[in-house]
């Protein structure tokens, strides 16, 4: 089912997760594990990311060095297989511009259709990790909006060879990501919702936020973007913090900002005990400020910490 007849069907706001894939060598079965408690919270999907190769060097037996590409975590497409087989929930693969040429983006599309899945969020990605700006493949999308495009048309039936005709219509539901507090290379944040309805008109059919602290910064972006004609599904994504160290890497890997009355209050803290319980009263008061406000999903990022999003939707549910 899409995301969306989820969202329309709802009696009531639904749950969501994302996760990561193990790295390779590693068992799905720790995902499992992870996931298994949160079973019982009936989530309507799960959302799973999708990573580019890395560039790294090898030294060669002469000490030179060998420049070599490696996939940390491979199994996008089979996880959500995976997932859908045991769960029987949806299961949402991310797809990137990053490192991926519009041909391999094509048969992933084509995997993912086979295998009955219905939903996909499309993304730009990370510049990588060698790389201070994003760089796309040279046979890949500069803009997550050249992506959707890909995937609309694959929707339509037409594919990157011309001699496919009358070729079979996917038909995906595609989320897009929003930024509340606006994408770190947008200018302002008018231009970046500009940038964002753009996708919404050539296709997307829903919104996932980057994760914010302040529910206003939610509100605010859900009513710049309904003043800028999008009326899409805006899905609110949220994130506990469980060390002090959380205080200066996600406002710098993110570009969010961590409100004063958050940050005050984990400085206090003398354990990472103690900043979890923080983190946990902090981020059940924004579900259920935002439960108030008739969200229709609340969508949490990643489950580094399941506990204590467990935790939470506990005292909720």
């Amino acid at each position: 089912m899409k995301l969306t007849q989820h969202v329309a069907e709802a009696k009531k706001t639904i749950i969501s997760f994302e996760v990561l894939p193990p790295t390779k060598g590693r068992s799905i079965d720790s995902l499992f594990s992870t996931l298994d408690p949160f079973m019982e919270f009936k989530p309507s999907f799960v959302n799973v990311t999708y990573h580019r190769a890395e560039q790294i060097y090898k030294k060669r037996t002469d000490g030179s060095f060998e420049r070599v590409e490696i996939r940390k975590r491979p199994g996008t497409v089979g996880i959500c297989a995976a997932l859908m087989n045991k769960y029987q929930i949806e299961a949402i693969p991310h797809l990137i511009c990053g490192g991926f040429s519009m041909e391999e983006t094509e048969n992933a599309l084509i995997d993912l259709h086979y295998l009955g899945i219905k939903n996909v969020l499309a993304l730009r990605g990370d510049a990588a990790a060698n790389e201070k700006f994003f760089v796309p493949h040279p046979h890949g999308h500069n803009y997550a909006e050249e992506l959707v495009k890909q995937i609309i048309t694959l929707n339509k039936g037409q594919y990157m060879e011309d001699d496919i005709l009358d070729g079979v219509k996917t038909d995906f539901c595609i989320g897009v990501a929003g930024y509340p507090e606006k994408h770190f290379e947008a200018p302002n944040l008018d231009i970046d919702v500009a940038n964002l309805k753009r996708k919404v008109d050539l296709g997307a059919d829903y919104i996932t936020t980057q994760m914010f602290f302040d529910n206003n910064h939610y509100y605010d972006y859900v009513a710049r973007c309904n003043a800028a004609g999008i009326n899409k599904t805006i899905i609110p994504g949220l994130k506990p913090l469980s060390t002090k160290k959380q205080l200066t890497i996600i406002p710098r890997v993110f570009n969010v900002e961590i409100p004063v009355e958050l940050y005050t209050e984990i400085m206090k803290c003398k354990t990472d005990a103690d900043v979890e319980l923080v983190g946990t009263e902090w981020l059940l008061n924004q579900c259920r400020d935002l439960l108030k406000n008739n969200v229709p999903v609340l969508h949490f990022y990643t489950l580094s910490k399941p506990h204590i999003i467990y935790n939470v939707l506990k005292q909720l549910f």
